[in-house]
């Protein structure tokens, strides 16, 4: 069996598409998406993630506004530049971009943003209205993750999800999203992490597995079922190179399987903006 490829770099290719008809709408009656990132510390993936964020900004015709801080800077110093984001009228979604640097609290940042304005639909007041079936920002993997399964035509109502990884940007707000009555979800969702003594066990029984945990090579072949659809969506840098949390031989049994590159992430970039532009057309409407 050859796995079926998604091809994440196609699809967030359509999602920018629909994006730039809506942007000049919004030119046309003088108004521009603004994205803003703050990035604290020297975090190299970081830095390069923040600025493939701004390239894609200019290629759709967002503004973007890129706030960097030292890696020696204060909570205080890191929450002030969150409320300027919170209170620049041309910035209408904006990330801190994780991992902080060791001695900050990433938790307590993320709660001085101003919920309407949370590009990675992260802040509890957002997580919250996920869980009532509400409208909000949504996590842009997740939202990434459903938008692949929906456009490959892989049956998740009622099919069972286990998903590897427990973390806040996507195995808990996945579990939720995959839950709720939509049709491109009602699943039945099992999430398990690395304290799991036999992660193999509960991965068997999947139709979808989506492996989360930021552990090189975690998902093996033994551990998927012939013809299930395997999403890696946790990565790990190790000697410079990202290696995924979905061994190389997963493959030959998966019947789709996301790429180390070119899989989820073009599709997390592509929803970060998607979020963005909603909350500008928001902001115009009211």
């Amino acid at each position: 069996m050859t796995a079926i490829s998604f091809d994440g770099e196609a699809l967030a290719t359509v999602i920018k598409e629909d994006m730039r008809d809506r942007v000049e709408l919004l030119a046309d009656r003088g108004i521009t998406p603004g994205l803003g990132t703050i990035l604290v510390g020297e975090d190299g993936p970081s830095a390069k993630y923040v600025g493939m964020k701004h390239h894609d900004c200019a290629d759709l015709g967002f503004a973007s506004f890129d706030l960097r801080l030292p890696s020696d800077s204060t909570q205080t110093q890191v929450e002030d530049a969150i409320e300027a984001m919170n209170e620049n009228p041309a910035v209408d979604a904006f990330i801190v971009q994780y991992p902080f640097p060791a001695g900050l609290d990433y938790g307590a940042a993320l709660l001085r943003v101003n919920p309407a304005k949370d590009a990675d639909g992260l802040h509890p007041v957002n997580l919250g209205l996920l869980v009532m079936g509400e409208k909000a920002p949504l996590a842009c993997t997740p939202r990434g993750i459903l938008f692949m399964l929906s456009e490959y035509k892989v049956p998740v109502a009622g099919k069972h999800v286990v998903i590897v990884g427990r973390g806040l940007t996507i195995g808990r707000p996945l579990a939720n999203l995959l839950t709720l009555k939509r049709p491109t979800a009602n699943a039945a969702v099992t999430v398990v992490h690395t304290g799991v003594e036999d992660i193999g066990a509960y991965t068997r029984t999947a139709d979808i597995i989506v492996a989360a945990a930021g552990s090189p090579g975690l998902i093996t072949a033994d551990m998927v079922r012939p013809g299930a659809a395997v999403i890696a969506a946790g990565v790990s840098f190790v000697d410079g190179k990202v290696v995924s949390d979905v061994a190389d031989d997963v493959a030959e049994v998966a019947g789709w399987i996301s790429p180390r590159i070119g899989g989820v992430g073009p599709l997390t970039r592509a929803f970060l903006l998607l979020n963005t532009l909603e909350a500008a057309e928001l902001a115009s409407a009211s």
